[in-house]
């Protein structure tokens, strides 16, 4: 949840840091402010680059604050409407620096910047003029740092203190709230010489925000459109695009490959749409209202692929939502996966007209040409997939080291006696997963489907051994729960939790460091030994012991992929998804390296996502050790516009980062065979089987 700068400002007051005082207005406001002129008129939007395009402005008479009120309000600043206006005296300064406290996705760490140059021109700021301290989030601020931040800016020395105290406030803030960015841009030195903070940006952390509701009064609706009000709402990922074809996906993952198949085919997508793991009815009638009132919107694709999701309740859900009555546009529907005949036949019998159902993705792809009506894509997406390497020639591999987890592993359910707790352990069980032990606190002695409940995970481990434990506990709780698995002595550690704030997540990793505990997750599906166990929440059912390892920051994609391969009589020798956050506890580095001389990998498949450096990190890998097994390599959300998080909160493609391409290249340079639809994973992985 980013804040615009005058809520910024409120929170930095609450804090006690130095802010002058401002009033917001919207358009239906009287022109007035409680400060004498001259004044400042600020233009509240979400998007940078403000003062270049001409957002703020100072005026010195009210005829001046008249005319500069209505010109902002009809600017229109990267796509966002101005409908709020922040005044502020003005302020007299000597410098103009900038400073910011960050949650640092690459660095695994907190990162505070300061620029020896403030204001509009920071990103074109000489390195020289920038420092970075790498905050550990454990130890915290350190004097030195301070320090060496403080002399970096050159301030007076008189300053040492009040620079001291606001940056250590600007710091315990960030921790306070979780924050992913506190931004200070400019921090100016007045003439008086004091520090005041003349402008500021803010990321909250939703997961965050979902633990702690009061940060929702920072939430500005002003800034979003209706139907992305609806959605947040509803609990729906929600980005608006520029197609005619609405989309609406379980799974991140699935969403934006489906995304980008769309794309390419000329049927772009009018939005991007993530149920998650729920179809409820009153969640997908408002997914349907949201894309039915869309005029933009001609037909509406739903793509399901059922793992533990149902596709029969989403059919069941659909038909509610519809009040058994026709949609209004074309609904194309393909359903695949858990109940997937079910849900089929129950559209099909409701004799509605306008639904044209499918099984595959090939006859959805025709159904929706079919009712393209002459409609075009708005922009062509050229494919950004860089040429294949040449076949690697096939190298010596000692196959003496199987994959470190045992066949008959044994697994404790944290969080045993919840809902979704019992539900999974039931399905681990019926796959053949031995499920030995159950841990919740104060049910101690308790059975449930046959498992003994212990109070602590100690008492469990005490009592027996424990190969791995599976974590179902609210995202509050969960970082706390890998960590007594660890501290245990628990060798694996799968954590399914979701809606985890970042810094919290970090915090645990960082104390597991030295530890001899792996961390699958958090946010992930879990962990498969075709034919042998299963740590999660994949659906059983589409798995076929093979020679074909698969790991995916993905579910649904996961799901996808395994079908696909299965289909075509490609077993997997084991499928790990490492989770879709910033911070996870095992990456696909590190899971190659243990299949590197796994006896039953003959081949890798990585399903990757925009955002983060994951895939690169893992090409690096395969060159420096000359990685021997082929790896083939597929990335979701190509087509995604930069600056949007889709579904996964590590799913984003940066502002100015590069962007897809520089990925794909680097995975290719790196060995990657290069898929650019996952439709075609098994014809790929057959040619070096």
């Amino acid at each position: 949840m980013k804040l615009n700068e005058h809520n910024s400002k409120r929170l930095f007051q609450e804090a006690g840091l130095p802010v002058p005082e401002g009033i917001l207005l919207t358009e239906n406001d009287p022109l007035d402010a409680p400060f004498a002129l001259p004044w400042v008129l600020k233009a509240q939007v979400l998007s940078g680059g403000r003062g270049k395009a001409g957002g703020i402005q100072v005026v010195e008479t009210h005829e001046q604050a008249r005319n500069q009120w209505a010109e902002l309000l009809n600017l229109t600043i990267r796509d966002e409407p101005v409908r709020l206006v922040r005044i502020e005296p003005k302020a007299a300064f000597v410098r103009e620096l900038y400073l910011s406290v960050a949650v640092n996705r690459a660095q695994k760490s907190i990162c505070i910047t300061a620029g020896r140059m403030g204001g509009v021109d920071i990103e074109s700021a000489a390195p020289e003029t920038i420092l970075v301290e790498h905050v550990d989030i454990d130890a915290g601020l350190q004097p030195f740092q301070i320090r060496n931040l403080f002399f970096h800016l050159d301030l007076p020395p008189d300053l040492g203190k009040p620079f001291a105290a606001l940056l250590e406030t600007l710091f315990a803030l960030c921790l306070r709230h979780r924050l992913l960015l506190a931004e200070i841009n400019p921090l100016v030195l007045t003439p008086d010489n004091t520090l005041l903070i003349l402008d500021g940006k803010v990321e909250c952390d939703d997961h965050q925000v979902s633990l702690d509701p009061d940060l929702n009064r920072f939430f500005e609706p002003a800034h979003m459109r209706p139907e992305e009000i609806q959605s947040r709402a509803a609990g729906l990922s929600f980005h608006s695009l520029d197609g005619f074809v609405g989309l609406m996906v379980n799974g991140a993952g699935l969403a934006m490959a489906t995304m980008d198949i769309l794309n390419h085919e000329g049927l772009e997508a009018a939005n991007f749409l993530d149920l998650g793991g729920g179809a409820d009815v009153q969640a997908m009638r408002t997914a349907m209202d949201i894309l039915f009132q869309d005029a933009r919107v001609s037909m509406i694709f739903i793509n399901i692929f059922g793992g533990i999701l149902s596709c029969e309740k989403v059919a069941q859900s659909m038909l509610e939502a519809l009040n058994n009555t026709a949609p209004q546009k074309p609904v194309i529907v393909r359903f695949a996966g858990n109940s997937a005949a079910q849900g089929l036949a129950l559209l099909r019998d409701s004799g509605l007209s306008n639904l044209f159902l499918s099984s595959d993705f090939t006859s959805a792809l025709e159904f929706l040409h079919m009712h393209k009506a002459g409609r075009c894509s708005s922009k062509t997406y050229s494919s950004v997939m860089p040429p294949s390497p040449l076949a690697r020639p096939v190298r010596y591999r000692e196959t003496n080291r199987p994959f470190p987890l045992p066949e008959d592993c044994r697994i404790v359910v944290q969080g045993i006696t919840g809902k979704q707790g019992q539900l999974h352990c039931r399905l681990m069980q019926e796959y053949g997963s031995h499920i030995v032990a159950g841990v919740t606190p104060g049910k101690g002695g308790q059975q449930v489907l046959g498992v003994p409940v212990f109070n602590t995970v100690r008492e469990a481990a005490l009592s027996m051994r424990l190969d791995a434990s599976i974590i179902f506990v609210p995202g509050a709780m969960a970082p706390d729960a890998v960590l007594e698995a660890a501290a245990a002595g628990i060798p694996w550690v799968i954590c399914i939790t979701d809606g985890i704030p970042q810094q919290n997540m970090l915090r645990a990793l960082q104390r597991l460091r030295g530890t001899n505990t792996r961390v699958i997750g958090p946010n992930c599906p879990g962990l498969v030994l075709p034919g042998h166990t299963k740590i999660g929440i994949m659906p059983g059912d589409i798995f076929l012991p093979g020679p074909v390892a698969v790991f995916s920051r993905s579910g649904t994609l996961t799901y996808e992929c395994v079908n696909i391969l299965t289909q075509a009589g490609i077993g997997q020798s084991v499928c790990v998804g490492i989770g879709g956050d910033p911070f996870i506890g095992t990456s696909f580095t590190q899971l190659c390296s243990l299949v590197r001389h796994d006896p039953q990998t003959k081949a890798v498949v990585i399903l990757g996502e925009i955002g983060g450096t994951a895939e690169e990190e893992l090409g690096a890998y395969m060159r420096e050790t000359g990685f021997e097994l082929p790896v083939f390599g597929f990335i979701a959300g190509q087509t995604a516009p930069p600056g949007k998080r889709l579904g996964h909160a590590g799913a984003i493609l940066e502002q100015g980062g590069g962007g897809i391409e520089v990925k794909l290249r680097a995975m290719a340079a790196a060995g990657f065979q290069l898929v650019p639809n996952l439709h075609q994973i098994a014809e790929e992985v057959a040619r070096v089987l």
